[in-house]
């Protein structure tokens, strides 16, 4: 089933928990604190593979989350870290945030692949907090949670040529003649419901791909029919080839429906209607044709016209020489314009205070992870984090705000009760 837009959950993993141990051997008294650190939580990576064509997969399962650290243990032995999660998306996917709108990636290579959802750091053991002043620290973090995000994927198909047209103008027996795909044909309307590709050999050691869009009819721009939904895999092509039906479509002339496809294109993108276009009038093989033919050519004067027969296999070596000639002279598409990085991982120590429902809940990217990695069993670490919150300005800013001792404070899923 062909699938060409997605939107996923991902969760980076967690990081394993530090350990609060103290060295316990015969004849070694005072061995002091040996808790080692937590393993590092895995990372989430989209990857671009040639063999994928669909976002079927990723429809069908919205949500991924990869493996936390392991917890660190006694005897400085740190926590295996996770390893990464991949996710496979066929090549030409375009990754946006969903929370900022902003692109993220455009997937063009195969192989190529973007980190999305940094796990978290593990948490540091109580060996790391020995000190002069504190030999016997009962102090360790909790591991760091992995990143979150949601991303819109949207599959933009690579191909060199894109076929455009009314329903039942003969794209897509014009691809199974010119190539070895093997389209759906039949003798009515909206045959084609998905894109297909082919690749056409030309030449001597010539080549190019062409993608057959499911036909457009009025109003395609806006959302009418299937064309809205794959005019954006013609926004990468370098060529476009007009398939028109010589006797026309939905009770217009075959000029009629040029003008409105090329409408569509516009209204659609304008940078899509200016791609070079060579048109085609088929079905030239039928009676009454050549009237039909000359009634167009009278309309377009200057520009060429390539007579054919998809069916019969008339002037296709022609027209296929005309879009190579095309696909030379060309420029590249445009790429994808990446708005913002995946994310800043760069901590920041600004912070919000709101009061909810008699509760002071304080939000924060920075202090969030904070209090998250403490260990609220233990006194040391509760004070530990106070001075860090104290020396930031969370205390004279909750003062700010009317803060009294037994008053909830509530920091993500941490809840306490303040007291000065």
């Amino acid at each position: 089933m062909f699938v060409d837009h997605s939107k996923i959950f991902v969760k980076a993993g967690d990081g394993g928990d530090g350990c609060i141990c103290f060295h316990r051997e015969k004849f070694v008294p005072l061995g002091g604190p040996d808790g080692g650190d937590g393993g590092k939580g895995g990372d989430v990576i989209v990857k671009a593979r040639a063999t994928l064509r669909t976002l079927f997969d990723l429809k069908i399962r919205p949500h991924y989350e990869a493996e936390s650290g392991n917890n660190g243990q006694g005897n400085n032995r740190y926590g295996r870290s996770a390893p990464p999660l991949f996710i496979y998306v066929p090549v030409g996917t375009v990754i946006q945030d969903v929370s900022s709108g902003h692109v993220l990636a455009d997937l063009a290579e195969d192989g190529q692949e973007l980190l999305v959802a940094r796990g978290g750091r593990g948490g540091r053991g109580n060996a790391k907090f020995k000190s002069a002043n504190r030999q016997a620290p009962r102090i360790a973090e909790r591991g760091e949670p992995g990143a979150e995000i949601t991303l819109n994927l949207e599959l933009k198909l690579l191909a060199d040529v894109g076929l455009v047209g009314y329903p039942n103008a003969g794209k897509s027996t014009l691809l199974s003649r010119i190539s070895k795909a093997r389209p759906k044909i039949a003798d009515y309307p909206f045959t084609t419901i998905t894109p297909n590709l082919g690749v056409v050999s030309f030449g001597a050691g010539s080549s190019f791909v062409v993608a057959d869009i499911p036909g457009l009819i009025d109003g395609a721009h806006s959302g009418i029919g299937l064309g809205d939904e794959f005019l954006r895999h013609i926004e990468r092509t370098k060529v476009v080839v007009h398939i028109i039906d010589v006797f026309g479509f939905d009770n217009k002339s075959a000029w009629e429906n040029y003008q409105s496809i090329n409408k569509e294109l516009k209204l659609y993108s304008p940078k899509l209607a200016k791609k070079p276009q060579v048109i085609a009038l088929n079905k030239s093989d039928l009676p009454e044709a050549e009237e039909k033919i000359k009634q167009f050519k009278k309309h377009l004067k200057k520009k060429p016209i390539y007579v054919i027969s998809a069916m019969a296999g008339v002037g296709l070596k022609e027209l296929m020489g005309a879009v190579q000639k095309e696909l030379e002279n060309a420029p590249e598409p445009e790429p994808i314009v990446m708005t913002e990085k995946v994310q800043e991982f760069t901590p920041t120590h600004s912070f919000t205070i709101k009061l909810i429902d008699g509760e002071f809940v304080i939000s924060g990217k920075h202090i969030e992870k904070i209090a998250a990695m403490t260990w609220k069993e233990e006194e040391e670490a509760l004070v530990r984090m106070h001075n860090i919150f104290k020396k930031i300005g969370v205390d004279k800013a909750l003062h700010d705000k009317g803060i009294k001792p037994g008053d909830m404070v509530r920091i993500g899923k941490i809840e306490f009760e303040y007291t000065e």
